[in-house]
């Protein structure tokens, strides 16, 4: 997992480290530019738009009318639709309770992490909770919050044993949870890849991740949630 960070005397970092300023007055700037009652509206679209691609992101493109109609408690007869539907609300749900603050501080610990998993997986349907074994085809139920106890594979990697996630996810937090302003903004991106390594959860670890990384650059750049980094992480879907 080490390094966790990009170091000092990396060839890049200099060239990072003025992304990350720039980055920062532009979306303080962009932040200043707007009305407080505009924000808040944005916010709201926003949030809709992050809902959209990290469902894409997972495969499952709900169309941005079904959201809203989740929204407003309008679902769909078909079961399928509706499944996304409720996954979409719960999106939606997980990250106006980051945005309002409620997650403040604790991004990169351990306790909030799984809060993040608990309060998203909590709101999804049965059907949605269940994952199948690639090799032994068990269907296993994810426990919203609870850290994997079982080995998995995603793809060529194999992540850390269940046993030594707390180990790996103190260290996680230890590095993260106290970096400054500039730090935090490259860490973001560091982070969200280390914690994809580690794949605390047995289902749900991208979702997270992505939370997560919101949640930061929430924090450290005070965005005001009217941009996220959600959005350029789908570029490619």
């Amino acid at each position: 997992m080490e390094p966790l960070l990009i170091a000092e005397t990396s060839r890049h970092r200099g060239a990072l480290t003025d992304l990350a300023l720039e980055l920062a007055q532009k979306s303080a700037g962009f932040r200043r530019s707007l009305p407080d009652s505009l924000v808040t509206s944005l916010a709201n679209l926003v949030r809709a738009m992050n809902c959209y691609y990290s469902n894409l992101i997972e495969g499952h493109d709900t169309h941005p009318v079904d959201i809203e109609r989740a929204l407003n408690n309008d679902y769909s007869t078909d079961a399928h639709k509706r499944d996304l539907q409720l996954e979409a609300k719960a999106h939606m749900t997980v990250q106006k309770w980051i945005d309002a603050g409620d997650l403040k501080g604790r991004a990169v610990r351990r306790d909030g992490i799984r809060e993040i998993h608990r309060r998203f997986c909590e709101l999804l349907p049965d059907d949605l909770l269940w994952v199948e074994d690639p090799e032994t085809k068990e269907r296993v139920k994810v426990v919203p919050g609870e850290l994997r106890r079982r080995k998995v594979k995603v793809g060529t990697h194999i992540p850390v044993s269940p046993g030594a996630l707390p180990r790996f996810l103190g260290r996680f937090e230890e590095v993260y949870g106290h970096l400054s302003r500039t730090d935090s903004i490259i860490g973001a991106a560091t982070a969200h890849h280390r914690l994809l390594w580690i794949h605390p959860f047995l289902d749900g670890n991208g979702r997270v991740a992505r939370l997560m990384s919101h949640a930061m650059l929430l924090e450290t750049l005070d965005t005001g949630a009217i941009w996220s980094v959600a959005r350029g992480l789908a570029r490619s879907v």
